[in-house]
């Protein structure tokens, strides 16, 4: 089966038809190596998830790099210091 086009999540450039993100990956490489911070900040189905994916693929043999999704954080855990970092080290340990 071909490619075909994603509206549902990440983007997987084996299987989804893609913008090419190259330019931006590498300005983003320029501001890590440099030390810098940098965000990304845009609407729903922009490519912010895919695009921090991709990143951790390409610093994943340079830098260390921790992936983390806060919307799986049970919310009343997560309002004790105590609840919050047993559910990170949980998750993080997986």
């Amino acid at each position: 089966m071909g490619r075909v086009f994603n509206t549902t999540g990440v983007c997987i450039p084996e299987k989804h038809y893609m913008v090419n993100i190259n330019g931006r990956l590498q300005q983003i490489r320029e501001l890590v190596d440099a030390g810098k911070y940098f965000t990304i900040n845009r609407a729903r189905q922009y490519g912010k998830t895919t695009t921090l994916r991709a990143l951790a693929e390409m610093f994943r043999d340079e830098y260390y790099v921790v992936l983390l999704d806060f919307k799986t954080f049970d919310n009343e855990k997560f309002r004790t210091k105590s609840g919050n970092l047993r559910q990170f080290n949980y998750r993080a340990c997986k």
